[in-house]
């Protein structure tokens, strides 16, 4: 199996790439998003792929990021989303969008994509929606691992200059503790600074103590949502 590549870039079209790597060429398919990501022709790119093994084909697929591969991953696992109805997916909303969309369940945002009728994004977001707040959580590490600093790198040493109280057990009025900071930490992934996640998942876990983590992260969503 595959699953990385490193090599200077031949050709491009319009869905795939031809990457030379010391003398192989090795064709790998990439959503537009991340096709124009990738530097030029006869520059080195590196990209995490996902191959396709069926009797009649051998297909690679690119993803410049852990969490746009992973996104992949969970989105092929849908009925009727192949790989380039995934790619479609991906490079109309990118993997942070995706896990936006599902986690607020916005079939409009996936049904966005070229080819995916509305029965498909709702499939999607049925389907995926409870894995969206781990995947999403795990943003943080996959970038760490990919040698990414974390979107909100900048601000997580600092202290947390909102009114609103670290996440609490439930006695204290609100959701689970371990809810909460998976909460925080898929907002924080999402970018978002930690003061208003922080604000965001206290209000939501007040409004309602029964919310799990997906309930809390849909909610802080459409707190942070801007208004108007």
């Amino acid at each position: 199996m595959i699953g990385k590549i490193t090599g200077r870039i031949e050709y491009r079209t319009t869905d795939h790439v031809l990457i030379d790597v010391r003398g192989v060429g090795y064709i790998v398919y990439c959503s537009e998003r991340t096709l124009m990501e990738l530097p030029g022709n006869g520059e080195v790119a590196a990209l995490f792929t996902e191959m396709l093994v069926r009797e009649d084909i051998l297909q690679l697929f690119g993803f410049t990021t852990l969490l746009e591969k992973e996104w992949h991953r969970l989105l092929i696992s849908v009925q009727g989303i192949g790989a380039k109805a995934s790619l479609a997916i991906l490079g109309t909303l990118g993997p942070e969008g995706v896990g936006r969309a599902i986690a607020l369940g916005d079939i409009s945002a996936i049904k966005a994509a070229k080819g995916i009728g509305p029965k498909t994004a709702q499939r999607v977001v049925h389907e995926l929606k409870d894995k969206a707040p781990a995947v999403m959580a795990l943003g943080g590490s996959l970038a760490e691992a990919h040698g990414e600093a974390p979107a909100s790198a900048d601000v997580l040493e600092e202290p947390v200059a909102s009114p609103a109280p670290a996440p609490k057990a439930p006695a204290a009025g609100g959701a689970g503790a371990a809810a909460q900071a998976e909460a925080l930490s898929a907002l924080s992934n999402l970018g978002y600074g930690p003061g208003d996640a922080a604000a965001a998942v206290a209000e939501a876990s007040g409004a309602d103590p029964e919310l799990d983590t997906a309930g809390l992260i849909r909610a802080a969503l459409r707190l942070l949502a801007p208004k108007g």
